[in-house]
C-alpha cells in the first residue's frame, strides 16, 4: 500500500513535495480570451485601458461529461449516501463561494446577492452536466480580483509615504465571519489596510521603504499576471472539488496535471525537501514534513510554518512567493540532490517575531532512512536500575518492489520491528516504548501485522464500506515479541495506521498510550481513474477492535502530555466537512485489565513529577504561546506598536529558552540567532533518549506501571490472614 500521510487534500508533487490547495493547478489547453459580459459592472477607479482585459472563462467540450462521471462515481462509491438535492446544492453553493473568497475581500455583497440565485439549483444542473453557474460565478470573482490587484497596483505607483505608520488602526486578519462589503469604498479600505500589513511585515524585517515599494509592486504584478492565466481546467477542478469537499474533506478531483504529479510521486521517486505544504489565503503553509527527508532532518522547518520567498543556492536572490499558486511554489521549491534551497518562513510559534531564512539541501528520501530505530534508556529508580527500550517508527513502510520480486530479506515496519525487539530483549529492557510522535500512517497490512507482535491473537481492526459488513483484520499466530511492559507514544501528527496500531493497544490493555490527542484520520481512500483527470473517493472507515472510530477524534491518551500543536488548524477536526466520529459492533476479542484501574494513580504521579520539571514548564509554556496565539485575531498597523510586540515576543522566547538552558547547566544565550547557531551545534545532542523530556517521562510512568502491577500482583498472591 503507498504511503497516505497526514491527509488534507494533499497529493505528492514532483520530486518530493506534496501539495494541497484548491484552484491552483494549472493543465495545459488553449482557451479564447473575450471580453467580459456587461452584466458583471467595473469598479469605477479600475483603469482598463491599462491593463490586458479580463478573460470571460467557459468550460471545456470534456467537463460536462467529466462531470457527469463524478457525479455518478460519488453517489455509488463513496462511503457516504447522499442525495443530490436543494440541501446539498446549498452547501455545494456555500463551498464553492468559500472557495473563491473565504476572507470576503473581493466579492461585493451585491455580487453574493446575485450568486444567490443559484443556491439551489446547482443540484440540477450537476445531473445535466450544466456547469454555466460555476463559471458565471467565477469570472465575476475573476474580475473583483483583477480590479484588487489593479487598486493594489494603483496605491503602490502613488508610493507608500501616504501611509501613516503611527496611526492606531487595528486590521481584522479573520474575515470568515464578517459580512460581505457593501461597495467599493468598503473593498477600497480592507485593502489598503491588507497593503500597508504587507508593507509594515517588510520594514519589520528591516527593509527600507523603497524596497518595500519594489517588492510589493512586483509581488501584486506578478499576481494579477497569474490571474490573468487561469484556465478552464482552473475552474472545473475547483467547482469539482468544491461539490466533492460536501462529503468529506478527502475526496478531490485531480485535474490531468495533478493526476500525473500524483501518479509519478507515488512510485516514491522522492527528491527535494520532503514536505506536505498548501495554500492557506495567500500563504504556502507547511502541513507535514515527510519522515526522514531533509526537511525533517534539519529540524528548520516545522508544520504550520509560512513560506514568503524562495532562493536557489546560498547567495541568488530570495523571490516573494506571497499569493502564487501553490504549484508554481514548488517548482521553486524542488530540485536536484545536494543543491541547497533558502526559505524565508514566519515561523508558527513566533508569527509576532517577523521571519527568518533557513537553508535546505535537496535529498532523495531513501526507505533505509524512514527504518524503524532502537535505543536504550537506563533510568534508576528507588535504587534500581530499569532498562527501557525505544524504538522509533516514522512511517508505516513495506518495501513491495523487494516483495513482488520475491526478495527474502524485504523490509517491512514489523520484520524490522521484530528484530530491533530481539536485540533489546538480549539487553535485558524491562519495558518497551513504541514512538509513533509524527508517524502520519502508511500501510494497513503493516499496522495489522505490527499489533501482531504485541497480542498472542485476535482482531486488530474493522475496516467497514459503505453498505457492507466490516472486514476483520486478525492476527492469528499465537506468538508475540514482546509480552512485558508496554508505552506507545504519540501526537498530534501521528494519524492513520499510527492510530490503528494505538488504538488497538489501548483497546486491548496491552499497554499504555502516553502523549497528546492523535490525528484523527479515519478513513480510506481509493483512486478511480476519469476520462479526464482521477478521483481519490473515501470508500471505508477504520474502525478499533472496540468498535470505535478512529475518525474525528483519534486516539485520547492514557496519560496527556501538553499539546504544543494548534489544534484548530492541525488535525481531522481542523477539516471542514470532516466525517464524524462513530461506532459499529464490537469485534469479538479478549480485553485485558491491567491499564485502566492504574490510570488515575499514573496521571496522580506523572503530575507531581513533572510539576516543577523545566522541560514541561517549558512544554507548558509554548502550549499556552500556541493557544493565545491562535485566538488573536486583530493586528495593528501601528509600526511602533508592532515593533513592541516583536521586541516582546523575542524577549519572552529568548527567556522562555535561557531558562531551560540554565536548568540544564548550559550558558544562556544573546539573541535568538545565537540560539540558532548553538541549537543547531547541539542537535546531536538530541538523539540521546536521556535528553527527550518526553521520552525520558514515558519511561518513568512505565516503569510507575510496572511497579503497581507488580504490587498488585503480590497483593492478590499473598496468602489470607
Amino acid at each position: 500500500m503507498a504511503r497516505l500521510s497526514i491527509p488534507t487534500l494533499a497529493l505528492l508533487i514532483t520530486l518530493g513535495l506534496w501539495i494541497t490547495g484548491g484552484h491552483d493547478s494549472r493543465a495545459d489547453e488553449s482557451a479564447a480570451a473575450v471580453a467580459l459580459p456587461a452584466a458583471v459592472p467595473t469598479a469605477p477607479h479600475a483603469v482598463a485601458a491599462e491593463f490586458e482585459p479580463v478573460p470571460t472563462l467557459t468550460p471545456l467540450d470534456i467537463h460536462p461529461r467529466t462531470s457527469l462521471t463524478i457525479v455518478e462515481q460519488l453517489r455509488h462509491n463513496h462511503f457516504l449516501s447522499k442525495v443530490l438535492d436543494d440541501t446539498l446544492s446549498s452547501h455545494i453553493f456555500d463551498n464553492y463561494l468559500n472557495q473563491l473568497d473565504s476572507g470576503k475581500a473581493y466579492l461585493l455583497a451585491s455580487d453574493v446577492a446575485e450568486f444567490e440565485r443559484h443556491r439551489y439549483r446547482l443540484d440540477d444542473a450537476l445531473v445535466r452536466g450544466n456547469l454555466d453557474p460555476a463559471f458565471d460565478m467565477f469570472n465575476v470573482f475573476q474580475q473583483r480580483q483583477v480590479e484588487r490587484l489593479q487598486f493594489l497596483l494603483g496605491e503602490l505607483g502613488r508610493g507608500l509615504d501616504s501611509f501613516d505608520f503611527a496611526s492606531d488602526e487595528m486590521m481584522d486578519v479573520e474575515r470568515k465571519q464578517a459580512p460581505w462589503p457593501a461597495d467599493t469604498a468598503e473593498l477600497d479600505r480592507i485593502w489598503r489596510q491588507r497593503l500597508k500589513a504587507a508593507a509594515l511585515t517588510m520594514k519589520l524585517n528591516g527593509r527600507p521603504i523603497d524596497e518595500v515599494e519594489e517588492l510589493l509592486t512586483k509581488r501584486y504584478k506578478n499576481r494579477l499576471k497569474q490571474a490573468l492565466q487561469t484556465k478552464s481546467e482552473d475552474v472545473f477542478q475547483l467547482y469539482v472539488n468544491a461539490f466533492a469537499a460536501v462529503y468529506d474533506p478527502h475526496t478531490q478531483y485531480f485535474s490531468p496535471r495533478t493526476s500525473q504529479n500524483f501518479n509519478i510521486n507515488m512510485s516514491l521517486s522522492l527528491e527535494g525537501i520532503g514536505a506536505v505544504l498548501r495554500s492557506d489565503d495567500e500563504y504556502t503553509s507547511v502541513v507535514e514534513l515527510v519522515p526522514a527527508g531533509p526537511a525533517d532532518k534539519s529540524g528548520l522547518l516545522k508544520p504550520s510554518d509560512r513560506i514568503i520567498s524562495v532562493g536557489q543556492g546560498d547567495s541568488g536572490p530570495l523571490i516573494d512567493v506571497v499569493g502564487w499558486r501553490l504549484d508554481d511554489v514548488v517548482e521553486l521549491i524542488r530540485g536536484p540532490k545536494d543543491s541547497r534551497v533558502r526559505l524565508e518562513i514566519i515561523p508558527h510559534l513566533a508569527e509576532d517575531a517577523g521571519a527568518r531564512v533557513i537553508t535546505i539541501t535537496r535529498n532523495t528520501v531513501q526507505l533505509e532512512e524512514q527504518a524503524a530505530q532502537k535505543k536504550l534508556l537506563t533510568l534508576e529508580q528507588n535504587g534500581v536500575r530499569q532498562r527501557i527500550g525505544i524504538i522509533e517508527i516514522p512511517t508505516f513502510y513495506a518495501d513491495f518492489k523487494a516483495i513482488q520480486q520475491g526478495d527474502p530479506n524485504y523490509k517491512s515496519t514489523t520484520r524490522d520491528v521484530r528484530r530491533l525487539i530481539g536485540e533489546l530483549k538480549a539487553e535485558g529492557i524491562d519495558g518497551l516504548i513504541v514512538d509513533l510522535r509524527n508517524n502520519g500512517g502508511g500501510s494497513l497490512q503493516e499496522a495489522d501485522s505490527l499489533t501482531g507482535l504485541f497480542i498472542p491473537s485476535g482482531p486488530t481492526v474493522q475496516v467497514k464500506s459503505a453498505n457492507r459488513r466490516p472486514s476483520i483484520y486478525t492476527d492469528s499466530d499465537n506468538e508475540t515479541a514482546w509480552d512485558g511492559p508496554l508505552a506507545v507514544l504519540v501526537n498530534r501528527l501521528s494519524a492513520s495506521a499510527s492510530e490503528i496500531f494505538a488504538g488497538a493497544i489501548q483497546d486491548y490493555e496491552r499497554g499504555l498510550i502516553i502523549g497528546s490527542q492523535t490525528f484523527g484520520k479515519g478513513t480510506v481512500q481509493t483512486l478511480i481513474p476519469l476520462n479526464r483527470g482521477q478521483l481519490k473517493v473515501t470508500a471505508a472507515k477504520f474502525y478499533r477492535v472496540s468498535g470505535k472510530s478512529t475518525q474525528h477524534r483519534g486516539v485520547i491518551p492514557d496519560v496527556a502530555f501538553p499539546e504544543v500543536f494548534d489544534t484548530d488548524r492541525i488535525g481531522e477536526s481542523a477539516l471542514e466537512d470532516a466525517m464524524p466520529w462513530d461506532m459499529i459492533q464490537p469485534a469479538v476479542y479478549t480485553r485485558g485489565s491491567g491499564v485502566t484501574p492504574l490510570v488515575s494513580e499514573l496521571n496522580r504521579r506523572h503530575s507531581e513529577r513533572v510539576a516543577d520539571d523545566p522541560d514541561f514548564a517549558y512544554l507548558r509554556a509554548l502550549a499556552a504561546r500556541t493557544r493565545e496565539t491562535a485566538q488573536q485575531t486583530l493586528v495593528s498597523l501601528n509600526y511602533a506598536a508592532r515593533q513592541a510586540e516583536k521586541a516582546d515576543a523575542d524577549r519572552w522566547r529568548l527567556e522562555l529558552e535561557n531558562q531551560l538552558r540554565k536548568a540544564h547547566g548550559k550558558a544562556p544565550v544573546e539573541s535568538l540567532e545565537d540560539l540558532e547557531k548553538v541549537v543547531e551545534a547541539e542537535k546531536d545532542e538530541y538523539k540521546d533518549p536521556a535528553n527527550d523530556a518526553l521520552v525520558k517521562e514515558s519511561a518513568q510512568i512505565l516503569i510507575d506501571f510496572v511497579g503497581l502491577t507488580r504490587q498488585i500482583a503480590l497483593a492478590e498472591h499473598s496468602p489470607a490472614r
